[in-house]
């Protein structure tokens, strides 16, 4: 291929990219109105198992959901349903990212719980497959990524609001070599985007109390796209006076993070899609990893909660996938619960997994046979929210 023919089916290839994300822009312009669970009966939780370790730590977490909502899966206010089609096997098959049937049987639910799924990399024996989460999270306008870090004992307690359907991700399949030299990769950032996860993000601080509200860009340097998150939060910033808002480049809140002295300072913090998956891993570690971090996707009709991990199929393979940790796809029940108004027993979910996973510590998963297994966990779990003291005893780890 010369040099001009590359150039030509490169703008060929862009126009039809700037003309899908205009035509995104004019959805997000029309607008939709928020979903109300007080209405819903029953509320319809879809399951996904996902790949390698999914279905091992989606089935303990699922366990402890059906001991804890029992009550109201009898009276036909929950709703747990299965939802097939989507391990890397049927997409695979279906040469799809998300199949239309699975598709369609996900927007039959209000919520989803989903455990992680494999996304095709170069070498693996799969099609060469857009990451079945960005899919998801475009298709059902999932465009808010929220993930809580707590760690008390050093006075950690962050919640970020990563923007979920725009940077560098969602156009991270449609990138092209213009030759066999030049490659082009795309980032977009829309001002309905970024306006739509700041404010959600300063609305979520208002209603809470919180006083401070961070944005991280590398806007010095990614002038257009990053500048334009900024712009955009700091126009926003001004209508929540109460609020002090401020700025960091990325690299710089890396660094801060692990620094003792400033790290408490933190409260919510705002970022676009990138950034905010690298930091959110990096904070995690302060809880423990990755493997106990859930995250929410939310949008206006529908929420997804996961693991913040992957599918971990070196485990599956060595024969490890019953010692996977389920803390993380727990903890992501619990903000579903809390999402769909079930404060009382996400308070419980949350208290018990507090001192199972950070407090007592009487089964320790490893991840290998020297420690726990899911199965144990889940158990230990379960026993512990029929304690009847249980806020006594997660109150009495926090002196």
């Amino acid at each position: 291929m010369n040099q001009t023919e590359g150039i030509d089916r490169a703008l060929e290839h862009f126009r039809e990219l700037l003309e899908q994300q205009l035509k995104r822009v004019e959805q997000m312009k029309s607008g939709e109105g928020w979903a109300d669970y007080s209405q819903l009966k029953p509320i319809v939780v879809g399951v996904v198992g996902g790949d390698g370790i999914g279905p091992y730590i989606t089935r303990e977490a699922v366990r402890v959901l059906k001991y804890l909502l029992q009550e109201e899966i009898a009276a036909g206010k929950i709703q747990l349903r299965d939802i097939p089609g989507l391990t890397i096997e049927e997409r695979a098959a279906a040469n799809k990212a998300l199949p239309e049937d699975a598709l369609a049987a996900l927007k039959e639910c209000h919520v989803i719980l989903k455990g992680p799924l494999t996304t095709p990399k170069k070498g693996d024996p799969w099609p060469n497959l857009e990451s079945a989460n960005v899919s998801m999270r475009r298709e059902l306008d999932l465009f808010a990524n929220v993930r809580p870090v707590k760690v008390p004992e050093q006075g950690i307690d962050w919640i970020f609001y990563r923007e979920n359907t725009e940077g560098e991700y969602v156009l991270g399949s449609k990138g092209f070599n213009v030759t066999d030299d030049l490659a082009v990769d795309f980032k977009v950032i829309t001002s309905q985007g970024a306006e739509r996860i700041v404010r959600l993000a300063f609305e979520y601080a208002r209603k809470n109390g919180i006083k401070r509200v961070s944005a991280v860009t590398k806007a010095n340097v990614i002038k257009t796209t990053d500048g334009k998150f900024l712009e955009t939060a700091r126009r926003v910033a001004k209508e929540y006076p109460e609020i002090q808002f401020d700025d960091w480049f990325v690299d710089i809140m890396a660094a801060k993070l692990v620094d003792e002295k400033r790290r408490k300072d933190f409260k919510v913090i705002v970022l676009p899609n990138l950034y905010g998956d690298i930091l959110t891993d990096e904070a995690a570690e302060f809880q423990g990893g990755v493997g106990t971090a859930g995250s929410a996707n939310i949008g206006k009709r529908y929420a997804m909660f996961e693991a913040i991990h992957g599918s971990a199929p070196r485990m599956v393979q060595e024969g490890r996938a019953s010692y996977a940790d389920p803390a993380s796809m727990m903890r992501a029940a619990v903000m579903l619960l809390r999402h769909i108004g079930l404060v009382e027993q996400a308070k419980r979910f949350e208290m018990a997994l507090d001192i199972c996973g950070q407090f007592e510590k009487r089964f320790v998963i490893t991840g290998r046979a020297s420690g726990a297994t899911g199965t144990q966990f889940a158990d230990y779990v379960m026993e512990t929210l029929k304690d009847p003291n249980l806020e006594g005893r997660w109150k009495s780890f926090q002196s």
